[in-house]
């Protein structure tokens, strides 16, 4: 991708899910690639931190973006991501390691999920003022991280699943993500189909997006409170990162949600 002039002055974009707008008290959002400055093949708000970007970068975009928000950099909650299932119970600030899944009713706490072609999920419990982040790539999927999480937001904090709202956020979509059989296999039939006549590629089209609205309706989510992003990371080139599209080279959204005290 060129590298068009970065002025400092263009603000971070990122994309605020309408079924969280109606609680003044929630961030919630998802990055975009706009608005950082942060060079080709990060060009421009790249904010993983495990890319060959440099710290500085990665550490300067992030604080634009909370800047443009307006919450604390120091209250973010993350985890070095393993394709897991682990769920993590935050209660403070902080970088960890080998959890997929954030949960908090903590207030201003802001989890933080990232990605480039993986499924963020957003849960907001609304009752008992408790939010959850989850990292969907396909073994996460596969594993049920969704079921898991809304399950421990019920464990931990009481949640009710007809009550709470969520948001699926921009992945790869089922037109732009091909497996191979042995990863479709570990789906249901109805997330996936055959690319290609037989003969010619034994390659399947996998569908993460459904695959994971399915999960929230199986844990109890009314469809009337599930959101769904129509954009798609890999078609979508001038507002996301695609580790496929860029052959893995490239940089990283924020998923982020977190209760701030009014």
């Amino acid at each position: 991708m060129t590298n068009p002039i970065n002025p400092a002055s263009v603000p971070p974009e990122y994309i605020v899910p309408h079924c969280f707008r109606q609680f003044i008290q929630l961030i919630a959002l998802q990055s975009t690639r706009k608005g950082g400055i942060s060079n080709a093949p990060y060009y421009s708000l790249n904010l993983g931190s495990n890319t060959e970007d440099s710290a500085d970068n990665v550490h300067r975009n992030t604080l634009r973006l909370c800047s443009a928000i307006g919450i604390d950099p120091e209250k973010m909650v993350s985890s070095v991501q393993v394709h897991g299932t682990e769920i993590l119970a935050a209660d403070k600030p902080g970088r960890h390691k080998g959890f997929d899944a954030l949960i908090t009713d903590k207030k201003d706490l802001f989890l933080c999920i990232y990605t480039a072609d993986c499924y963020p999920i957003l849960i907001f419990d609304p009752r008992h003022q408790a939010a959850g982040a989850v990292h969907a790539g396909w073994k996460g999927s596969a594993g049920h991280i969704v079921k898991k999480t809304v399950a421990a937001m019920q464990k931990n904090f009481n949640s009710i699943p007809a009550e709470c709202f969520a948001w699926i956020g921009t992945g790869i979509s089922a037109t732009a993500y091909e497996v191979g059989l042995d990863v479709a296999r570990e789906f249901p039939h109805e997330n996936w189909r055959r690319s290609v006549l037989p003969q010619e590629n034994d390659k399947y089209f996998l569908d993460l997006r459904l695959a994971n609205y399915h999960q929230l309706l199986a844990s109890g989510i009314p469809p009337s409170n599930i959101e769904q992003s129509q954009f798609c990371s890999l078609g979508d080139s001038s507002m996301f990162f695609s580790y496929r599209r860029d052959n893995g080279k490239t940089g990283r959204m924020v998923s982020l949600i977190g209760i701030r005290s009014l």
